[in-house]
């Protein structure tokens, strides 16, 4: 598959001193990487304090608590449902942004936030990246949208999505995921493709477009090291809008060897836009997804803040 390396340059900043580090992670996580991370506890303790969350959702909590007690850095040690959910604790006080380093221990299935980044998946040489805190500004999309009878706002690091991709993770059978990693998004794909998909009417580009499923990147990758936004920047001030006029059979098997062979932004006669801000409507209930995690149904409005958020980088 394609591998993507120094997906984003370092500004040339470091931290100037040993900064105040907190790592937060899930000490249930069930894959072998979380297993072993969590052997070697002691060792990295010594060096950081260690949040582990009681409750899906945890993370988000233990993130905003981390910003009030002045860590510098706060590092998310999973998958890329950590990392949004550690993202948005940050980014609960938009102030934390200007002072808070975020960090990536790589420890989920996919991780593809990690591999933008150009991060090692071997959580030891991640650690050394954020030890030697080399920091890069990137862009920060977030997503307006409404849950429950209320107005909510998320941001997400890397991607989101609506309609038959946003459905399948509603269907994704997790022991199968921790077995055969991305492909058991596949199995749900065709669980979810027996539902009639909704026309989504993308408002805001240069024309009005509609589709029947719609992908937004901040990267280039999605789902792994497979490229769908090949013209993605991290801190190009643009989101990657890529949109599918049609979902069939046909451009099921189409996605299906783009994930095979890494490349995906081809397949089923997508079509591609770069814009700051749009929004997605749809005239029936419509599943929105952002890094992996269904969050509600459109509506939505999507736009970016650039170059907001500091990571930690190679």
């Amino acid at each position: 598959m394609h591998w993507h390396q120094n997906a984003v340059q370092a500004t040339g900043s470091r931290l100037s001193h040993p900064p105040r580090i907190c790592v937060i992670f899930n000490p249930t996580a069930r894959g072998e990487k979380a297993k072993r991370f969590r052997r070697h506890l002691d060792s990295i303790g010594a060096d950081c304090a260690l949040k582990p969350t009681t409750a899906p959702g945890a993370a988000r909590t233990l993130a905003a608590e981390a910003t009030r007690e002045d860590f510098e850095v706060i590092v998310a040690a999973g998958g890329d449902g950590t990392v949004n959910e550690v993202l948005n604790g940050i980014a609960e006080d938009p102030e934390n942004l200007l002072r808070v380093r975020l960090g990536v221990l790589p420890l989920g299935t996919i991780n593809v936030f990690a591999r933008e980044l150009g991060l090692s998946l071997d959580w030891r040489r991640a650690w050394g990246i954020i030890r030697r805190g080399r920091v890069a500004a990137i862009d920060l999309p977030q997503v307006e949208f409404t849950a429950n009878g209320e107005p909510q706002r998320r941001y997400f690091a890397q991607l989101a999505g609506a309609g038959l991709d946003a459905r399948a993770i509603e269907l994704v059978n997790w022991n199968l995921k921790k077995k055969i990693g991305f492909f058991a998004y596949v199995v749900a794909v065709m669980s979810a493709f027996r539902r009639e998909p909704s026309r989504i009417l993308i408002d805001g580009l240069l024309q009005p477009i509609s589709g029947e499923q719609v992908l937004i990147g901040n990267g280039r990758f999605y789902g792994g090291p497979v490229v769908v936004f090949p013209n993605a920047k991290l801190s190009d001030g643009l989101l990657d809008v890529c949109v599918f006029p049609r979902v069939t059979w046909r451009t099921v098997m189409s996605c299906a060897l783009g994930l095979v062979i890494g490349r995906l932004h081809k397949a089923g006669g997508a079509r591609h836009f770069q814009t700051e801000s749009f929004t997605l409507t749809a005239p029936t209930p419509t599943a929105l997804e952002i890094d992996g995690e269904k969050i509600g149904e459109l509506p939505a409005r999507f736009s970016i803040r650039r170059q907001l958020l500091q990571v930690l980088v190679p």
